[in-house]
């Protein structure tokens, strides 16, 4: 690992709320297929699973972001189901379809065979990643590691792959609900471990992606997802090199629950796009950070629209530390690179106003 002084550290500062001159601001997906060079990389990989498992080319299109755009951050090209795949599902991916495991997890003998993976062993081409990543970015930006959540592992893990209707792991929660906890308990551990392993090789902020939080009820999410991240979060290391590690955790359509997640132990919440930012802030109370919440389908405008809805974003948090601008969920593959370019360029432009 590289320890060159970090030269702007305005995601780590933004993320613990302490002051800044202006918003920091990164996007999520921003190492993926709206990038030409990313696309060449894919192709040249051949597949997305040798992509994301070969450390030089995972850090090859983590820094193509930072390198073309003025991003407060790197994240690590990886994937959330790196764990489940260490577990021996068979994950593979189906061009158009997305993630897809030969061996689903639907009863009681396929959850009492898992393992916890060693991260040192079978998930060391992520952590290669992380280390290679840290010193070829020398210390221009931090670096984000990230996985998915317990219960959005599970819900791909049980169904075999992506779902709209969730019914085999509805089913276990509802019919089963011992054995779904048996199954979140291990990837709680799992990840803990994980998570941990990514801080030690480099990692100076983590993401926690609750892609279907926002699938289940109130009390249903409390129990079988919120549960199992606050878990998490307490067994993290919350230092290296001298400095917090900052935790995010984002619940897609959790809105709801800010108050619920704000408790959480995380140092910031992600924001979708269907929650009014100003509001998400009164509600957690000045305990946590927010990040977000621009709709990423609003990067489909012309770049003078852009930049009033960056605009509208920031009023809406308002005046002070705190806030991280991002995209309220993962930039899509035909937004233009200008486009990018001129949100990113609102946000330098804009956002010290807000921090006088």
């Amino acid at each position: 690992m590289n320890s060159a002084p970090l030269k702007n550290d305005l995601l780590l500062r933004a993320l613990l709320r302490e002051p800044t001159p202006r918003t920091p601001v990164w996007i999520m997906r921003q190492a993926g297929r709206y990038l030409p060079e990313y696309r060449e990389t894919r192709a040249r990989a051949g597949s997305f699973i040798t992509l994301m498992s070969t450390p030089e080319l995972a850090c090859e299109v983590s820094l193509q972001p930072v390198n073309r755009f003025a991003l407060d951050a790197a994240i690590l090209f990886s994937d959330i189901l790196t764990i489940p795949a260490a577990m021996g599902l068979g994950l593979h991916f189906v061009e158009g379809e997305g993630p897809s495991f030969e061996r689903p997890v639907r009863d009681a003998a396929a959850v009492t065979k898992l393992g916890v993976p060693d991260p040192e062993q079978d998930l060391l081409y992520v952590l290669d990643a992380v280390r290679l990543i840290r010193s070829e970015l020398a210390g221009r930006v931090p670096l984000i590691g990230f996985t998915g959540s317990p219960w959005t592992l599970a819900c791909y893990m049980v169904e075999g792959g992506a779902s709209k209707e969730f019914a085999h792991i509805k089913s276990m929660l509802y019919a089963e609900p011992a054995r779904l906890h048996q199954l979140l308990a291990l990837l709680a551990r799992s990840i803990a471990l994980y998570l941990n392993a990514q801080i030690a090789a480099g990692a100076q902020a983590l993401m926690l992606f609750d892609t279907w939080g926002g699938v289940l009820t109130g009390s249903a999410y409390r129990e079988f997802s919120l549960h199992y991240m606050s878990t998490i979060v307490g067994q993290l290391k919350r230092e290296s090199e001298g400095r917090r590690v900052p935790v995010i955790l984002f619940t897609k359509g959790g809105g709801a629950w800010l108050e619920s997640m704000g408790q959480s132990g995380a140092d910031a919440l992600g924001i979708d796009w269907t929650q009014d930012l100003g509001e998400a802030r009164r509600r957690v109370g000045g305990q946590v950070a927010l990040q977000g919440n621009l709709d990423p389908a609003a990067l489909h405008a012309p770049p003078a629209r852009i930049r009033e809805e960056v605009k509208k974003v920031l009023d809406s948090f308002g005046k002070g530390s705190g806030h991280v601008f991002n995209l309220g969920h993962g930039i899509t593959p035909g937004v233009k690179l200008e486009h990018a370019a001129a949100m990113i360029a609102a946000v330098h432009e804009l956002s010290p106003a807000y921090h006088r």
